[in-house]
C-alpha cells in the first residue's frame, strides 16, 4: 500500500476520526463487501481482499476482523481462499462471501466468479474453513450471474441463500447447510438493484438491502411479509453518490445499536486520485423509523460511528487491533497470531476509547522485534501531541523472528481516553515489529 509522505495529511483523518468522522474501518489492507456476523458479544467481519497492485479486480482470498466496540478492529488475516476449493479452476475471482452460524458450525458462502458459488464450514468463527462438499453449492452454467450470497435462517428453522447480478435469485437450503431443495427462484426484478444483496429480518419484517444500480452505486433496500417476497421497493438505506463508485451492503444489530457497512475508495484517495479497484470497508449507525422502514444515512464521511464499548488496556491486547493505522502492514507469526510491520519513523496507532478506570497504570509492556537499531514507542493521550504517557524503548533482538518484551513506566492517567502509539526511530524505515502490548497498575 502506497504511503503518505505528508504527516500533516494524516493528522488531519485522524482529528477527523477521533471526532467521531471516521475513515474506513481498516486500513493496513484494502478490504471490501463487508459480511458481518454477530457470536459471543463480538462483531466478526468477514471482507474480500483486493491486493495492494490492484487495478481491476484482483482477488484470491477472504480476510477477518474482530471488533468489540466497533472502532477498533484486530486483523484475523486471511482465513480461507480461492485455493480451499480444490474443483475452482480459476486463481482470480474470490469475491463477496458471507459466514452464518447454525448448531456451533460456521458455514461459509463464496462466489468462484465463473463458476458459481461454492461453501466450506468450520468449528470456530476463526477457521479453518475446508470444504465438504467438492463441488459447487449452486452454478447455474448458462451465465455468471452467480455472485454475492447471503443467508437467512428463518424463525422457523428454513433456510435460504439469494444471490446475483444483475438478477436476484433464491433456493432454499438443507438443514444441513451444504445441500439445496426445490428449484432456483428467480425473483421479479426489483428497482435499482444491482448486486451484492444481504437478507435480515427484524419485527417480522424480512429486508433486503442491496448495491443499487452502477455507477455509482447507492444501498438501496426492499421489505416483505414472508422471506420470498414480494419485495417492495423502499428506497435507499445510502444513496448513490460520485464520491464512490461502488458499494456492498452488511446489515447487523449489536449492543443496543443497528449499523449498515458497505465500502468506499477514501483509503485509495489518501495516495492517489487515480482510479483502481482498491477498496476499504466501512460501517456507520442505523436507525429505523416506527413503521419499519430505515432512514437515509449519509455518506460515510458525514456519519458518525463512536464506539459502542470501552476498550480495556490492562488485557493482553494484539498490536493489530487498531482504529487507524495507516501505512502499516500486518503479517502472520504463526497460524493465527500476527504482528504489525513496516513500520517507519512518523507512524501511529490509535487506540479509541481506551478505559484506564479511576487508578492510573504504572507501566506499559510490549512484545516487540527489530533487526536493525530499534527505536522508541511514544505513547500520547487524545492526540499526535496530546499528553505524554510514556516512552517505551524498542531493542535490537538480531532478528525480525526473535520478539523480546521492552517495558517503560507511565504518567498518571485517569478515564476515558484514544491512545496514540507513535514510532520514532533513526532507521527511518521497517523500525520493528510489534506483537502485543498491554498496561499493567
Amino acid at each position: 500500500m502506497k504511503k503518505l509522505l505528508n504527516i500533516s495529511l494524516l493528522s488531519i483523518a485522524a482529528l477527523s476520526l477521533t471526532a467521531g468522522n471516521p475513515y474506513p474501518l481498516v486500513q493496513t489492507s484494502f478490504t471490501a463487501d463487508p459480511a458481518p456476523m454477530v457470536y459471543n458479544d463480538t462483531v466478526f467481519l468477514y471482507t474480500t481482499h483486493d491486493e495492494d497492485d490492484a487495478d481491476g479486480f484482483k482477488m484470491y482470498d477472504w480476510l477477518l476482523y474482530t471488533s468489540t466496540d466497533m472502532v477498533n478492529w484486530t486483523d484475523c488475516g486471511s482465513v480461507a481462499s480461492l485455493k480451499d476449493f480444490a474443483w475452482n479452476p480459476r486463481d482470480n475471482g474470490a469475491w463477496a462471501e458471507q459466514v452464518v452460524e447454525r448448531n456451533g458450525k460456521f458455514y461459509m458462502y463464496c462466489p468462484i466468479h465463473g463458476n458459481g458459488i461454492g461453501v466450506l464450514v468450520a468449528d470456530s468463527p476463526y477457521g479453518p474453513f475446508k470444504d465438504p462438499i467438492g463441488k459447487p453449492l449452486v452454478w447455474q452454467k448458462e451465465h455468471w450471474n452467480d455472485i454475492d450470497p447471503t443467508v437467512l435462517i428463518d424463525d422457523d428453522g428454513m433456510a435460504y441463500m439469494y444471490w446475483g447480478n444483475p438478477d436476484l435469485y433464491c433456493v432454499r437450503l438443507n438443514d444441513d447447510m451444504i445441500s439445496t431443495s426445490g428449484e432456483i427462484i428467480k425473483f421479479p426484478k426489483i428497482t435499482d438493484y444491482q448486486e451484492g444483496p444481504w437478507i435480515w429480518k427484524r419485527d417480522n419484517r424480512y429486508y433486503l438491502a442491496f448495491a443499487s444500480t452502477c455507477c455509482p452505486e447507492g444501498i438501496g433496500y426492499a421489505m416483505a411479509e414472508t422471506p420470498l417476497g414480494p419485495w417492495e421497493y423502499k428506497g435507499h438505506i445510502m444513496d448513490h453518490t460520485p464520491r464512490t463508485r461502488g458499494n456492498h451492503p452488511g446489515i447487523i444489530d449489536y449492543k443496543g445499536k443497528s449499523y449498515v457497512f458497505g465500502l468506499s475508495y477514501d483509503v485509495l484517495r489518501l495516495s492517489t486520485p487515480e482510479h483502481h479497484e482498491r477498496r476499504s470497508a466501512e460501517a456507520a449507525e442505523m436507525h429505523y423509523n416506527a413503521d419499519g422502514t430505515i432512514r437515509e444515512v449519509p455518506y460515510w464521511r458525514d456519519s458518525n460511528l463512536d464506539p459502542c464499548d470501552t476498550f480495556n488496556p490492562y488485557k493482553r491486547s494484539e498490536a493489530e487491533t487498531m482504529a487507524w493505522g495507516y501505512g502499516l502492514k500486518n503479517g502472520r507469526l504463526g497460524d493465527r497470531n500476527m504482528y504489525v510491520g513496516n513500520i517507519d519513523d512518523g507512524e501511529y496507532i490509535i487506540v479509541r476509547n481506551v478505559d484506564f478506570g479511576a487508578d492510573s497504570p504504572a507501566r506499559f509492556m510490549i512484545s516487540a522485534a527489530a533487526a536493525k537499531d530499534g527505536g522508541t514507542i511514544e505513547l500520547r493521550a487524545d492526540s499526535l501531541d496530546g499528553q505524554i504517557i510514556g516512552r517505551a524503548e524498542i531493542k535490537n533482538t538480531g532478528s525480525t523472528d526473535e520478539y523480546a518484551l521492552n517495558e517503560c513506566s507511565t504518567a498518571k492517567i485517569k478515564g476515558t481516553h484514544d491512545l496514540y502509539l507513535i514510532f520514532h526511530g533513526k532507521d527511518a524505515s521497517e523500525l520493528f515489529r510489534l506483537d502485543w502490548w498491554k498496561f499493567t497498575r
